[in-house]
């Protein structure tokens, strides 16, 4: 089992790839594309038969990326 954090080495950025967007493991498979079919209710099932490089790691990063960036710093009084 990964943890959190290795779960997050499969996000990668490079410039001039993708417009330099976070995609999965440098392939050309952007989190957010990923992101959007499971919004669309596609199944992980389905998105690892129509992109067979994936594996059931890298949509659970695509999905710890995303909520890490939802993280904001709370201030209290």
């Amino acid at each position: 089992m990964l943890l959190p954090f290795q779960k997050l080495d499969r996000i990668t950025q490079t410039p001039g790839q993708c417009c330099g967007r976070p995609c999965i493991r440098g392939m050309r498979i952007r989190v957010s594309d990923i992101l959007e079919m499971l919004a669309e209710n596609v199944s992980v099932e389905e998105i690892l038969t129509d992109f067979p490089d994936l594996e059931p790691e890298d949509i659970q990063a695509c999905l710890l990326f995303a909520a890490r960036r939802t993280e904001f710093l709370r201030l209290t009084a």
